[in-house]
């Protein structure tokens, strides 16, 4: 079996990143011990202190200058992520980089606007001299767990959602995107960030769970697969803190008999492909009007045949290696079912690319099978598609609901109206209808998991208040008195009825009140004006 694209390094306490098409060797970064998290929490918070005294305007202005230290490296990291991540360069530009730049220069300049203090409207006539604003308070330090599918962009724009905030962070990448988080932070040093308010810490799995419930830290944003994120959302639970989860699904796509079967067949490869097929959001089933079935069928096997599966360094390669063996070993058994199920392989599986050592698989459809096979229940990492006719929609909203939640799912029509329908019956915090998976692209769109009873939420605006807290801050005047305090009295209930009553819909009621509650409401003014 080939090694994995990280490995425990030769030396103690290290991690060796490998590209995983080649399995080369590409670097080394410390491990960080979960009995080691103490230190790098309390500089955060130490150095978090200072940071949240910073005007909103401020903090903004570090965020865009981490927009422009990402253009000024591009080439650099760009390299690097093919490298690491084995993504064709294209890729790597237009999910990674150029989100990486809108997202933190979005988040400049809206998260003033979204994090600024707020003015609540009281009602005058229950307390007329009391002003009420809401404004918006760091929570502290903010635990940051990323996934290997997401190695720049997202981490990225969590950790500048945290820091408009106002708080500091402690990121914990995947080991497979070591490296890209040592760049990240290269990358916010370059825009002068303070030191120590932003550290980044390696590890394994039991790293991400012991951060999820170390001491010091007040909110955490993970992203990863649905174990993965259970297990952090049950360590949050117990320290008592709250979470923001990404996990990852068997996402679905519905094609209605109306829909254009080039443009929807484009769309589910690309879907399906994208980082080779391991990318959060990925399209996994596909549930096709049987009218259209047959010609789906063949434009997108088509369409998979042609594209190059090989070194993401070759400008002709379209798509890149697994992440490992294992993945690889994974996709097989999961096909495995499916055709032992009754499916139908029409095109792709393993493949060796000369002179590569990694794992790589073709892209892969398959026709039919068992509604609950394991590529409909769960995610399977790799460029997998299972196809299924249906006879309506209500079986493709049933079936799309049976199945693994994942971060979305998209419905393809010409009928606007229609597709909302659809949209609303799809238990799933996402719904995108003629395309799939543009919100990795767009920080500004918000993901949103269902998982259960629950709905998990990232990015967009929704994102950037998981990194806050409301704080309700009313003023009134250092002289007067409530017209509701002690002692109380006939009058003061004769006002109470009186305020009720000028409330309602009939106009006997208002005049009734007017008539016979004006002196009551007249004297207990008089009596919230006095100086004591």
């Amino acid at each position: 079996m080939s090694p994995p694209p990280i490995a425990a390094g030769a030396a103690p306490g290290l991690f060796e990143a490998r590209n995983p098409a080649t399995l080369e060797p590409l670097g080394t970064v410390a491990a960080t011990a979960p009995g080691d998290l103490g230190p790098a929490i309390a500089q955060a918070a130490s150095v978090q202190r200072l940071w949240a005294r910073l005007r909103l305007e401020d903090r903004a202005r570090y965020l865009r200058r981490a927009a422009q230290a990402v253009i000024d490296e591009l080439d650099e990291v760009v390299e690097l992520l093919v490298a690491e991540t084995g993504r064709p360069r294209v890729e790597v530009g237009a999910l990674e980089l150029l989100p990486a730049i809108d997202t933190l220069r979005w988040l400049a300049v809206h998260g003033v606007d979204l994090l600024g203090q707020r003015r609540i409207a009281v009602a005058r006539a229950l307390h007329p001299l009391k002003r009420a604003r809401v404004a918006q308070e760091p929570v502290g330090v903010v635990g940051v767990i990323g996934s290997g599918s997401a190695p720049f962009a997202q981490p990225l724009a969590q950790i500048g959602a945290a820091l408009i905030g106002g708080n500091g962070v402690v990121y914990k990448p995947a080991p497979r995107a070591a490296l890209a988080a040592d760049r990240l932070g290269r990358i916010l040093a370059r825009a002068g960030l303070p030191e120590g308010l932003v550290r980044i810490v390696h590890g394994d799995g039991e790293l991400g769970r012991a951060l999820a419930g170390a001491d010091g830290v007040a909110r955490v944003l993970f992203t990863g697969s649905a174990r993965a994120g259970g297990e952090v959302a049950r360590a949050c639970a117990a320290a008592g803190r709250g979470a923001s989860l990404e996990v990852s699904g068997a996402d679905p796509m519905i094609i209605q008999a109306d829909a254009g079967v080039p443009r929807a067949a484009a769309g589910a490869l690309w879907a399906a492909c994208a980082g080779a097929g391991q990318v959060h959001g990925a399209v996994k089933r596909i549930y096709v009007a049987r009218a259209l079935h047959d010609d789906f069928l063949a434009e997108l096997v088509g369409l998979a045949a042609e594209l190059r599966v090989g070194d993401p360094r070759d400008p002709a390669t379209q798509l890149g290696p697994l992440a490992g063996a294992g993945r690889g070993e994974r996709l097989g058994a999961a096909v495995a079912e499916a055709l032992a199920g009754g499916a139908r392989l029409c095109c792709g599986g393993p493949v060796s690319p000369d002179g590569l050592a990694g794992a790589f698989a073709a892209p892969t459809v398959l026709d039919g099978g068992a509604p609950g096979m394991r590529l409909m229940r769960e995610r399977v990492a790799g460029p997998v598609i299972a196809v299924m006719g249906v006879a309506d929609t209500t079986e493709a909203i049933a079936l799309a609901n049976a199945g693994a939640p994942g971060l979305g799912a998209s419905v393809w029509t010409a009928d606007r109206r229609h597709a909302h329908r659809i949209a609303h019956e799809l238990r799933t915090g996402t719904v995108w209808i003629n395309d799939h998976l543009p919100s990795p692209g767009a920080g500004q769109l918000p993901w949103s998991t269902v998982t259960g009873g629950s709905v998990w939420r990232s990015q967009g605006a929704d994102g950037l208040r998981a990194c806050v807290r409301p704080k309700l801050v009313t003023w009134d005047p250092p002289i007067g008195r409530s017209p509701w305090w002690h002692p109380y009295d006939p009058e003061t209930s004769q006002a109470v009825r009186a305020l009720a009553e000028l409330r309602s819909v009939r106009d006997t009621d208002r005049q009734r009140a007017l008539r016979e509650g004006s002196r009551a409401l007249a004297r207990v003014a008089r009596r919230s004006l006095r100086r004591r």
